[in-house]
């Protein structure tokens, strides 16, 4: 009877440990299931961010925020090498400790993980330990997993998570960060081209206007503001007669004094750009085709009125100063928010490309 009990007990221990295994084994998988839906969800975020119209570093910056929030990390930091020195482009630890963090590549623990493109995770035992690229501070991480971003087999920084607990992330799904990892990286990949653009622009030599580039960047999250707008680019078709038989310093006037007329009759919400050469760009934001035309008609007046004198660099010894009058061809079209605003400069430069030069009137296309 005893023996009959004992193995009934035992039947018992075994089924309730393999059930337990199954519980666990479902545990797990939920567990793993939700990570892969976090992880999604946090790329469909990334994507979001990417197509806001912010700017390059306030994208990164809510890249970060992101990882913060969805994953429970307590400190996060990125920092890419610019070229010329190492930024944190992106983190939520105080001002303080940013000379630290912008210095870990020299740190020797962390050289073997950039060099071999590995992952580095280092912790203390006890709470009066500090980890090793610690300076000044004691309290604020006691955990930290080290990752080096690279682009094309090219290192370009690194991204680092703080714990303030000791062996805080022991336990952590490591192919759920390098997941995120490379998530980090087709962003900063994404909107490295934004940045170049909005750190090249320029103010232009004769007009004092904005270059080309400039549409592109600020102008374009200003004129994104509104579903459609009307964009008007106009040539200066005869600058090279101009050029040639006035002198190129009275070419320079001429361009100068057409972009003081446009500049003086436009309203401070539309941006007024030189496109490129004899080239100008106005955007209307939030205007449609039909109600330029009273106005670009008025300044197409205007401009073909001016008569600017020639420059003195210009004006051979015992000859008079000339006149010269500018002649300009005009194309618009409408712009639709979310579109390639850059498709949309192309078509009408296209157009007054191929347009015959003696062409001069305002063209809808």
């Amino acid at each position: 009877m005893i023996i009959a009990i004992i193995i009934l007990l035992v039947i018992i221990i075994v089924f309730l440990m393999l059930y337990n295994m199954s519980v666990h084994k479902k545990i797990d998988t939920f567990s793993n299931l939700n990570q892969k839906i976090v992880s999604l969800n946090v790329l469909q975020e990334f994507m979001d961010t990417i197509s806001e119209e912010k700017t390059a570093d306030e994208k990164i910056e809510n890249i970060n925020s992101i990882l913060i929030e969805k994953y429970d990390i307590k400190y996060s930091t990125i920092v890419v090498y610019n070229g010329a020195e190492y930024t944190i482009k992106a983190t939520n630890v105080d001002e303080k400790h940013w000379d630290t963090l912008k210095n870990l590549h020299t740190e020797q623990i962390f050289k073997d993980s950039i060099e071999t493109a590995t992952p580095k995770y280092i912790t203390v035992d006890k709470e009066g330990e500090r980890l090793p690229y610690q300076r000044m501070e004691f309290g604020r991480a006691k955990s930290a997993m080290f990752f080096p971003l690279y682009i094309d087999n090219i290192y370009i920084g690194y991204w680092i998570i703080e714990s303030g607990k000791p062996h805080d992330f022991d336990n952590i799904d490591t192919t759920i960060l390098e997941v995120v990892k490379n998530n980090i990286i087709s962003v900063i990949r994404t909107v490295e081209k934004q940045n170049v653009i909005e750190n090249i622009v320029r103010d232009d030599q004769f007009t004092g206007l904005k270059t080309e580039e400039y549409l592109y960047g600020e102008g374009k999250r200003k004129i994104d503001e509104y579903d459609t707008s009307a964009i008007c680019m106009f040539e200066v078709t005869n600058i090279v007669d101009i050029n040639e038989t006035l002198g190129r310093h009275t070419g320079n006037q001429v361009i100068a004094k057409i972009s003081d007329v446009v500049r003086q009759s436009i309203a401070s919400e539309y941006i007024f750009v030189r496109y490129m050469g004899p080239k100008f760009v106005v955007v209307f934001s939030g205007i449609d085709t039909e109600g330029t035309s009273n106005f670009i008609t008025e300044i197409k007046n205007q401009i073909e009125k001016l008569k600017v004198e020639q420059a003195e660099e210009d004006i051979f010894e015992n000859e008079k100063a000339k006149t010269a009058t500018p002649k300009i061809n005009v194309a618009i079209t409408t712009y639709y928010k979310g579109t390639a605003l850059e498709g949309t400069t192309h078509k009408l430069e296209k157009y007054l490309d191929s347009a015959p030069k003696e062409e001069s009137q305002i063209n809808y296309i």
